[in-house]
């Protein structure tokens, strides 16, 4: 097995429990889910869904740099939110990450609850 980097910038927001932003192994990136803290605050940027959304992507986006990667990298996404009504507010903002010929594989999943009440998540594997 290739040896761990862990990922870390101050561009995204730390860590709040016992994991990492970001795990490098080999030329493959497990990203954590981020949510929508401003790095710099660290408080929530909750206005609308899709100011929420663009929180996620940049914070995602900071962390992806970290490792020298670009969201051209990614191969698969997970999302998670609390509500599906969300999700063509939530997919409008998401698509000006990705070029749509070559966006990664994805999966959105509604659930139950998420983090400090927030209402979407989002986590990344990208590959150099």
């Amino acid at each position: 097995m290739s040896s761990k980097t862990i990922i870390f910038t101050n561009k995204a927001p730390a860590p709040i429990g016992p994991y990492n932003q970001a795990v490098l192994i080999g030329n493959t990136l497990y990203t954590s889910g981020q949510i929508a803290l401003n790095p710099t605050t660290m408080e929530l940027v909750m206005d609308d869904i899709e100011t929420e959304t663009k929180q996620v992507m940049e914070n995602m986006k900071a962390v992806l740099e970290a490792a020298e990667m670009t969201f051209d990298n990614v191969v698969k996404t997970t999302i998670f939110i609390m509500n599906m009504v969300d999700f063509s507010r939530i997919n409008s903002v998401y698509a000006t990450y990705f070029n749509e010929a070559t966006a990664p594989a994805r999966e959105t999943v509604q659930v139950a609850g998420l983090p400090k009440g927030v209402n979407i998540e989002i986590s990344m594997t990208a590959v150099k």
